[in-house]
């Protein structure tokens, strides 16, 4: 007697018809439109195609029909689990915002021996202590800090040059580290600094504390020098020797460079990912200048427009894709974080790219004098005057009066993209976020005219781009895969 059924037994006749389930659709070209639903998915259609699906009229027989349903755009009488799995998703992706503020920045002093006309920070020389965190400053941080309840802590020392008040940095990670015996989160650290000033001395420390180090690279020398000048004309040489000698002492994946695109770099992104390519380096943030701080001062910032730096970055995106597909692996970090969007079930935590907005809940910076600011955009804001992103001092104000305070909650509510005018019915919306500290600095309001926003139309071009490079070539859909699960 055969232990299964006859297959007749399991067949059903189909219902006639299906539902819709919640689903946004834009146009991808002149000839197709993409389609997602709220947990990310998203499928590519023609227009005959997308009027026949939401006409409902789409045949149950066609291909379509299985990719929209195992998509979660539809349901029928054969899938009656399609909403909860679709719930599933969306809590999954959303899940990572339960944690609260992972990511704590504290600004060791404003002092720099760089004089960068594209800093966003208003620095002051290399002998003004006044502009030093001090330790009872440090110590009121980290009370705020171990009040958060993630469970991964992430302390990052940023300036000016924080390794000038290299004795503040020592401070904090070993009494972070003391009060964390009891704690028992996952405590990591980060230095963010130019390497000009590193020694053999900090770089025992790093090495005993598993610092990580994240440091600047704007590209070839000449161009790292024009961006990034200091008395001497050796930034570029200094970064890399700093680079080699952390490596040396810390290992080669405790180090990470970051590029800022200026006028200077338009027309050499290939120069500028080779140089991370032959300082072994495994992938590169292609990103763009921010209207924040001194750099607004400058004409850096007016450097060049939105579509020139989409036409920087699509040119090295295409670059690095061929460097892919003949065999070479390096990343484009910014389009790996929104591929584990689109691609993964899961939620990067990068704050530009997390709604409700990062600002405070996915970042917090502590200023040297002890003011606190929803993200160290904020911070950079304040440099030019306007302190709409301080949330209080950590000398006179509690862990409740900043975090639930109306200076967070008030522009987090206001620019929550699933419910803000043009974002809530964007297909894009997935894999967007909301930058409520951009929108303010640039339209004077915390969600911003979406068709005169700088941030949603470069992400747009961006997810376009990336979608259709998918469609045009397997090959490259398998590279970007694995960009995506990275982790």
């Amino acid at each position: 007697m055969s232990r299964f059924q006859q297959l007749a037994e399991f067949e059903r006749p189909l219902a006639a018809g299906y539902e819709l389930l919640p689903f946004h659709f834009t146009a991808l070209d002149d000839d197709n439109y993409v389609a997602t639903n709220v947990a990310g998915e998203f499928v590519v259609l023609t227009r005959p195609d997308l009027e026949a699906f939401s006409s409902q009229s789409l045949p149950h027989t066609s291909a379509l029909y299985d990719e929209l349903k195992s998509k979660h755009f539809l349901i029928d009488s054969d899938s009656d689990v399609a909403i909860d799995l679709l719930a599933l998703k969306l809590r999954t992706k959303l899940a990572p915002l339960a944690n609260f503020t992972g990511l704590h920045m504290f600004v060791a002093t404003l002092r720099c021996e760089h004089s960068c006309p594209y800093c966003q920070v208003s620095r002051a020389n290399d002998d003004r202590t006044e502009f030093d965190m001090s330790e009872a400053t440090a110590l009121k941080a980290l009370d705020l800090v171990f009040r958060s309840p993630n469970p991964a802590i992430k302390v990052e020392f940023q300036g000016g040059e924080p390794l000038l008040n290299f004795p503040l940095v020592r401070f904090v990670v070993e009494e972070a580290k003391r009060r964390n015996e009891a704690e028992r989160r996952n405590l990591a650290f980060v230095i963010a600094t130019n390497l000009a000033v590193i020694d053999d001395e900090i770089l025992d420390f790093c090495r005993t504390h598993a610092i990580l180090i994240s440091t600047s690279l704007d590209g070839p020398a000449d161009l790292h020098n024009k961006n990034r000048p200091r008395p001497g004309h050796d930034s570029h040489a200094r970064a890399v020797a700093g680079i080699h000698a952390c490596r040396s002492a810390l290992g080669r994946d405790q180090v990470a460079a970051l590029m800022t695109t200026t006028a200077g770099s338009l027309g050499r992104v290939r120069e500028i990912i080779d140089e991370y390519v032959s300082l072994d380096f495994d992938g590169i943030f292609l990103r763009p200048l921010s209207p924040y701080g001194f750099a607004m001062k400058t004409k850096f910032y007016r450097g060049y427009d939105q579509a020139r730096w989409l036409d920087f970055y699509f040119e090295g995106l295409d670059y690095i894709i061929d460097l892919n597909l003949s065999g070479f692996w390096f990343i484009e970090h910014y389009a790996a974080l929104i591929l584990r969007k689109m691609l993964t079930p899961f939620q990067p935590g990068y704050v530009d790219l997390i709604s409700p907005a990062g600002i405070g809940i996915g970042a917090i910076a502590y200023n040297y004098d002890g003011d606190v600011y929803a993200s160290d955009e904020s911070r950079m804001l304040a440099e030019m005057g306007d302190k709409t992103f301080c949330l209080g001092n950590v000398h006179t104000h509690s862990f409740e009066d900043i975090f639930l305070g109306d200076a967070l909650l008030g522009p987090l509510e206001a620019s929550f993209a699933g419910s803000a005018p043009m974002c809530s019915w964007c297909a894009f919306e997935p894999y967007c976020g909301a930058d409520p500290v951009f929108h303010h600095a640039t339209q004077a309001d915390f969600v911003g005219k979406k068709p005169l926003s700088a941030y949603c139309n470069r992400n747009m071009a961006i997810f376009r781009g990336l979608i259709q490079r998918m469609r045009s070539n397997p090959d490259v859909r398998a590279v970007f895969e694995r960009w995506a699960n990275l982790g």
